[in-house]
């Protein structure tokens, strides 16, 4: 990674954490929720990932989008 990519990936990371941060402890954040969301998220996109390999259906994965693979 060339050394200006890496200065802007930098700053990227920093901005997101920040914003992360004071999402998970400002007063009005439902902490709970958020992170309960972000789970249910990865989960389904890991069901998604791995459905060709356990046969699991595509429907119902990243909201239900009713995605048909096309083989």
């Amino acid at each position: 990674m060339n050394e200006g990519m890496e200065k802007i990936t930098t700053i990227f990371v920093a901005i997101t954490g920040v914003a992360l941060l004071a999402v998970l402890v400002s007063k009005r954040a439902d902490t709970s929720n958020i992170i309960k969301s972000a789970g249910q998220a990865f989960s389904s996109g890991l069901a998604v990932a791995v459905s060709p390999v356990t046969g699991g259906g595509y429907g119902g994965g990243l909201g239900g989008n009713g995605f048909t693979p096309p083989f």
